[in-house]
């Protein structure tokens, strides 16, 4: 029974035991609206290109994109989603098919796949729909900007974590190459690692010190082992990894560009004066929303930790290549002080007002500063409920896709949320309407009743 369900869905036969998802769903639904608003051809149209017509059919394009945007909005994994999409028969139908599925979509590394297909540039086409699903709420003339830390997927940065991890990898070179290396320093290691403990405790910095500066030796001494015993046409596929590793056994502790991490090399440490959060370890990232309808249409993923007047720029720039209309003005917190104009755009930054400024002049720039706070809270639901919180993607293009994606997501929720509300304001003047005709009708009915009680002799 379960293979004929299956195979019934790989042909033009109508599946005989399951009706249409169409006659199954509530079609009022904003999902389902939304999935009916998005121009899916679209992205047919500039993601054909990546495949090739040899070999087996891939998955449908619909599909790839559809699952990418369910991801974010609904704050999954990427194996999470796979299996949520194959028990919601809304994601079903969000994703372009009318028979209720039963097994998995696809594996879940086809995401990434997908997604290091499309790269950056189809990541923008989609974040670009959003935005223009929204229509002229888009493009606003004023827009507010801020910038934000996407943190990443790593654990807290030490010198004596980056050096143990560091042997541990060398450890894992010399056994996959089967080196008979000189010495492995697996007890000494045991040794240094309790003396790591607690190494901001008064008593123990200098022993903790000595461990960090013996650690450091040690992956000197391996990484000359076993560049040794390697041939040339081997150590060659090394090489990269030996390099950064000799970068952080000799960083010190104020140098600036520091590698907090091994596999997220890029990562640095940015610092934004939180009571609870001293520093933070990710890439900064700059939002562009417009200033009444809170719709993002621009964001930036810096792979330096600039002044946030310096990302200006950058931020305009993504802005406005998905309006049709320049931006005019953008408001900005003090972080942003010495711009006056980017890019043709007026830079508003909060400032003591004038004393030749009328009152209504000062009430104006209250006003627009006031609003300009409205931003945080944008910031703050795309960490909580977009996944921007903390990025588990891999490298740099991995933090530029998160943060569209997370935009998307954004953009997407705020249309559907609109899309909600009207639907359910047009359902209540409906109401009132109604009962307003059942109240002239009940008018109507006593005046009648009225009337024929008065033709009634001896009754009144």
């Amino acid at each position: 029974m379960k293979k004929l369900l299956l195979n019934t869905s790989k042909t033009n036969q109508k599946n005989l035991f399951y009706s249409s998802l169409s006659d199954m769903l509530d079609m009022n639904d904003p999902l389902i609206a939304l999935s009916n608003a998005i121009d899916w051809e679209i992205f047919e149209n500039e993601f054909s290109q990546f495949y090739s017509k040899d070999g087996s059919p891939a998955k449908p394009i619909r599909l790839m994109v559809g699952l990418l945007i369910l991801k974010q909005l609904e704050n999954l994994s990427d194996e999470s989603i796979v299996i949520q999409w194959k028990r919601n028969p809304y994601y079903q139908y969000f994703c372009g098919y009318n028979e209720m599925q039963l097994c998995e979509p696809c594996h879940s590394t086809q995401l990434v796949k997908f997604r290091q297909r499309i790269g950056k540039k189809g990541m923008e086409l989609i974040f670009k729909v959003s935005v223009q699903l929204h229509g002229s709420c888009a493009e606003e003339q004023q827009v507010l900007i801020d910038t934000t830390v996407q943190e990443k997927n790593i654990t807290y940065p030490t010198d004596g974590k980056l050096a143990i991890k560091m042997i541990h990898h060398l450890h894992k070179i010399g056994k996959k190459e089967q080196l008979n290396l000189r010495r492995t320093f697996v007890k000494e290691i045991k040794e240094h690692r309790i003396n790591l403990r607690f190494f901001k405790h008064p008593k123990k910095i200098k022993k903790a010190r000595a461990s960090i500066k013996r650690l450091r030796t040690i992956v000197g001494i391996l990484i000359r082992d076993i560049s040794r015993i390697l041939q040339p046409e081997q150590l060659v596929n090394y090489q990269e990894k030996f390099d950064l590793f000799d970068k952080v056994r000799n960083q010190q502790i104020k140098d600036s560009n520091k590698v907090l991490s091994l596999h997220e090399s890029h990562v640095y440490a940015i610092t934004k004066g939180k009571d609870h959060k001293k520093y933070e370890y990710g890439t900064k990232a700059s939002i562009v929303a417009t200033k009444d309808s809170g719709v993002i249409v621009g964001v930036v993923s810096h792979s330096k930790n600039e002044h946030d007047s310096k990302t200006l720029e950058a931020a305009l720039t993504s802005a406005n290549k998905t309006r049709i209309t320049p931006i005019k003005e953008a408001i900005c917190d003090r972080g942003y002080r010495g711009i006056k104009e980017v890019l043709g755009t007026t830079i508003c930054i909060p400032a003591t007002p004038l004393k030749r400024d009328t009152e209504y002049q000062k009430q104006k720039k209250r006003e627009k500063f006031k609003r300009r706070a409205t931003i945080e809270p944008i910031i703050g639901h795309l960490k909580s409920d977009f996944r921007l919180a903390r990025n588990y993607l891999k490298g740099f293009i991995g933090d530029q896709i998160n943060l569209l994606l997370a935009a998307t997501a954004w953009n997407l929720k705020k249309w559907m949320n609109l899309y909600f509300f009207a639907l359910i304001f047009g359902e209540i003047k409906l109401l009132i309407k109604s009962i307003s005709q059942i109240k002239l009708y009940y008018q109507i009915f006593l005046q009648l009743l009225i009337i024929k009680l008065i033709t009634i002799p001896g009754k009144i």
